[in-house]
């Protein structure tokens, strides 16, 4: 039976990959290193070159188990799955889809199982196990990868001579962080691959997509975007970011002690995601907002929100307001809050949010709102970004992931604060009989005599046109 499996192994595998008109791909797939970087363009063909990886290492090692990681589990359903069956459907290759766990299961007995990083304990499910092939992708958008690499799924694949981990991925909006290191710094010990969708063969005239791309958004070839998401290459572009967090604006290190300190809460209630607590510091005598503290738990019950919402009230005595989104479910969980545990909750402004985050873009640029350099905020502006594909210049759509839960805790929180309205006092006048003193005098008495040389001149010029 074996040797039965063998021999249709070899068959397939030529048959799905080895036909020489897609080089660059069928060089990634046949890669033996342990691990691997994959970065594409948009349109590459990449998800497939991963899927045939996949069936390839299903049917090496019967009975395993392979794991593709996406950012969420719908996502890991929409980009994956449909590739699986396309094959599956095309070369009649008996695999059997169990849709309600995401697991594909070969006709010797491998399996791929899909999950999401959002995910209810998703890193607890993987550790202990041992996988011939583990593949994350859209890596660089994926905070949590490098631990998960080092501390989870290397131990994985140590069972298997020829086990593999790839990272699978398109530039990031921020020239920075794992899959930046792993694919342009050349770090950690990773074979590389990458190409644009001008060398996929399977896409009809790619030359003429990008033209009538570069019309319809009316880019340049040096647009940020453009130049990430189909050039492949990476390059800061600050105008795809949702969330404009600068480092050198917004880090501090701790409240100035001179300001006496009122709080808002803002907190975001996660149903398939996670939940998120802001607090935010301002006061009357400063224009400059803070986001002093952070929480974001996933999965859990209203009982253990209200601890942690009680918590935060204990530390922070001063909580003028708690806002909390009360869109969907949010309205019942809100009012289960008021009257079961007495906590004073207001609805967050979530009509005008794309204003409001132009507000807190605004006061970032100018140095008023500040976050520290490692919150959980901060790390995720850098991740949030805005879908070019679907926006209008009427109404700005963000990409459905990465999703950020702290962001939108910001935001509720920031539309409360009334730092914005703090007025700088005006400068204290000099001790009378002082010589500066004299001189403002000196200077007010000669801007009176102006002004009433302006008046007679305005009121002889009046009289002569005879507009009286």
């Amino acid at each position: 039976m074996q040797e039965v499996l063998s021999r249709k192994t070899v068959k397939t595998y030529n048959k799905i990959v080895l036909k020489g008109d897609f080089p660059e791909q069928d060089a990634f797939v046949a890669d033996p290193a342990r691990y691997i970087a994959n970065q594409c363009s948009r349109r590459a063909g990449k998800t497939n070159g991963l899927a045939i990886k996949f069936i390839k290492t299903m049917e090496s090692h019967p009975k395993s188990q392979c794991v593709y990681l996406g950012l969420t589990r719908e996502s890991a359903r929409e980009v994956m799955w449909p590739v699986m069956q396309e094959f599956n459907d095309r070369y009649n290759l008996g695999f059997e889809f169990i849709e309600s766990k995401l697991t594909i299961v070969h006709p010797n007995g491998a399996k791929l199982v899909m999950y999401g990083a959002d995910m209810k304990n998703f890193i607890k499910r993987l550790r202990g196990r041992k996988y011939p092939g583990v593949a994350i992708d859209e890596a660089q958008d994926l905070s949590t990868i490098e631990s998960l690499v080092n501390d989870v799924l290397t131990p994985s694949i140590a069972d298997y001579e020829d086990g593999w981990i790839a990272l699978t991925g398109t530039p990031g909006p921020v020239p920075n962080g794992y899959f930046f290191e792993v694919t342009q710094n050349k770090r950690y010990g990773y074979s590389h691959h990458g190409w644009t969708l001008l060398q996929n063969p399977h896409m009809p005239n790619p030359t003429a997509f990008i033209d009538d791309l570069l019309a319809k958004r009316e880019w340049t070839t040096d647009n940020a975007t453009f130049r990430r998401e189909y050039l492949n290459q990476w390059v800061l572009d600050v105008q795809s970011l949702w969330v404009q967090y600068n480092e050198k604006q917004c880090d501090f290190k701790e409240l100035p002690r001179e300001h006496t300190w009122e709080y808002v809460m803002g907190v975001d209630i996660g149903f398939r995601d996670a939940d998120a607590i802001a607090i935010l510091a301002w006061s009357p005598t400063s224009d400059t907002t803070y986001l002093v503290e952070e929480l974001v738990m996933n999965k859990q019950g209203i009982t253990e929100l209200v601890a942690q919402m009680n918590q935060m009230t204990d530390k922070y005595k001063n909580i003028s307001k708690v806002v909390m989104d009360e869109g969907g479910l949010g309205k019942k969980v809100a009012e289960e809050i008021r009257r079961r545990h007495s906590i004073n909750v207001d609805p967050a402004d979530k009509i005008r949010k794309q204003e409001n985050v132009e507000l807190l873009n605004d006061s970032m640029r100018l140095g008023k709102f500040k976050a520290k350099k490692d919150s959980r905020f901060a790390k995720d502006s850098y991740l949030v970004q805005i879908d070019w594909e679907k926006s209008t210049p009427h109404k700005i759509i963000i990409k459905k992931q990465p999703h950020s839960d702290i962001i939108d805790a910001v935001l509720y929180a920031f539309k409360e604060s009334w730092a914005f309205t703090h007025q700088p006092a005006p400068p204290p006048k000099p001790k009378w009989g002082t010589p500066k003193w004299a001189a403002e005098e000196a200077d007010a008495m000669f801007q009176h005599e102006l002004d009433k040389m302006q008046e007679e001149q305005d009121y002889n010029s009046w009289i002569k046109k005879g507009e009286y």
